[in-house]
């Protein structure tokens, strides 16, 4: 995974003080950046999302009363700790005034200092980074989101993620797998969209030799793959009446026959579905069985889209400018402030798709050090407020503008194309069918 932003900020005109605490923090896995000048650290903190900024009271010609007050109103949710070994009373009243959490006098007391970090980083709202960095949050309704999937990870019980495509379902299903006693089993996923109805039941449940007419020899079902791990159901939304009531069969009793078969056998695993659809609306219509709704949601996630989520939305691009400009071997680009800004008020429609599609575009084409506005993909030149009755031209703009650039990376393979996407290629003809993109 590319390397963050570091943690922590240390400012201090003395640069030997710096580099002792900045060693110090990274022997606690504490990682940080340190500076000897208060007009640099006012620059880094700009362009980098710090978690806790260490910062000298006293300093040549910029004191760090001077530096708190700029960095408070650069970035008020930044949390700040004191050092010093002159300050008067009155200058660590001031500074806590100003908002910084405590006061430390050199020589600083190394373990006390150290276990205050700890703490504090372990409070904070701050972005959750997995193991495999898929997935970002700083949002407090998605980190009560992602508390509530390991929560539930800890259990065996079915687990229902909903939400708008391209806002991470699949990792949240993922981190429930990796956080169960079923880590070490299969995490097996099925795309319930992707398949055909006739198909659907012999990849569940498998087939023996002769059931159909295709069906030359015994095979496995997904049920018997995963056995002793996690099955995940994407857009089971999209999964026919009768497959629905054979799979409300094995979450009732945990048993199956595979197809052309009279065995019955067990189903040790774990479910766990997703969906973009509003399965309550399906259930008044008739399309999807009450039953075995009610079955799969003992637990609920309901994934908020990236326009719910602003605070995501930087700490995000910094990971997805990482992720590509280490990919593609070229310099780590910044956002400049316009962009920030237009970021922080697009809609979103692709959501976190759409934000790594266009963060990748962007770094592919950029020519200097910095995003600047009109290095974004067209959609993003002009910004104007989006009307409910434009949303879906402009989701269609925004789809249209990933699937051709899938398919231009893809050189026109449209397999290829739609596994840049992440969507199956069914799907993929669907769009090219709705967009009028002829190839």
């Amino acid at each position: 995974m590319a390397a963050m932003n570091p943690a922590v900020l240390i400012v201090d005109d003395e640069i030997k003080l710096c580099e002792s605490l900045s060693q110090i923090l990274k022997a606690h896995k504490i990682p940080s950046e340190y500076t000897d000048n208060p007009s640099e650290a006012v620059s880094l903190i700009k362009n980098k999302s710090y978690r806790l900024l260490i910062s000298d009271i006293k300093m040549p010609g910029f004191s760090g009363i001077e530096l708190l007050e700029q960095i408070k109103a650069l970035d008020n949710k930044l949390q700040v700790i004191m050092i010093s070994g002159y300050a008067s009373v009155d200058t660590v009243v001031e500074a806590m005034k100003l908002g910084a959490l405590n006061f430390y006098e050199k020589p600083i007391d190394i373990a006390r200092f150290v276990e205050e970090i700890k703490q504090i980083l372990m409070k904070q709202s701050h972005p959750i980074i997995p193991k495999d960095g898929k997935i970002i949050i700083n949002d407090r309704v998605m980190m009560e989101r992602w508390q509530m999937a390991t929560t539930a990870a800890a259990t065996d019980a079915p687990v229902i993620i909903t939400g708008e495509s391209g806002t991470g379902k699949e990792h949240f299903a993922a981190a429930v797998h990796e956080n169960s006693r079923r880590k070490e089993k299969p995490f097996i996923k099925i795309n319930c969209a992707a398949l055909p109805d006739t198909l659907l039941e012999s990849e569940l449940f498998g087939h023996e030799k002769g059931a159909f007419t295709d069906a030359k020899s015994d095979r496995k079902g997904k049920f018997e793959v995963a056995e002793g791990g996690t099955l995940f159901f994407d857009e089971i939304g999209d999964m026919n009446l009768n497959t629905q009531a054979k799979l409300l069969r094995v979450l009732q009793e945990k048993e199956f026959e595979r197809l052309g078969s009279n065995k019955v056998r067990s189903a040790d695993v774990r479910f766990v579905a997703a969906t973009h659809r509003n399965l309550e609306a399906m259930i008044e219509e008739g399309t999807f069985r009450q039953d075995l709704y009610y079955r799969l949601s003992v637990i609920c996630l309901d994934i908020p889209p990236l326009r719910e989520r602003k605070d995501d939305i930087i700490p995000l691009s910094d990971f997805f400018i990482s992720l590509y400009c280490s990919r593609y071997e070229k310099p780590v680009l910044r956002l400049s402030d316009e962009v920030k800004h237009i970021f922080m008020n697009h809609s979103w429609p692709g959501n976190v798709r759409e934000l790594k599609n266009t963060i990748e575009r962007t770094v592919i084409f950029s020519k200097s050090s910095e995003v600047k506005r009109e290095e974004l993909p067209s959609q993003y030149q002009v910004m104007m407020p989006v009307e409910q009755d434009t949303f879906t031209s402009l989701h269609d703009k925004v789809d249209r503008e990933m699937v051709l650039g899938a398919l231009d990376k893809a050189h026109g393979n449209k397999s290829q194309a739609a596994e840049y996407l992440n969507i199956s290629r069914k799907t993929l003809y669907a769009k090219l069918k709705k967009l009028n993109i002829e190839l």
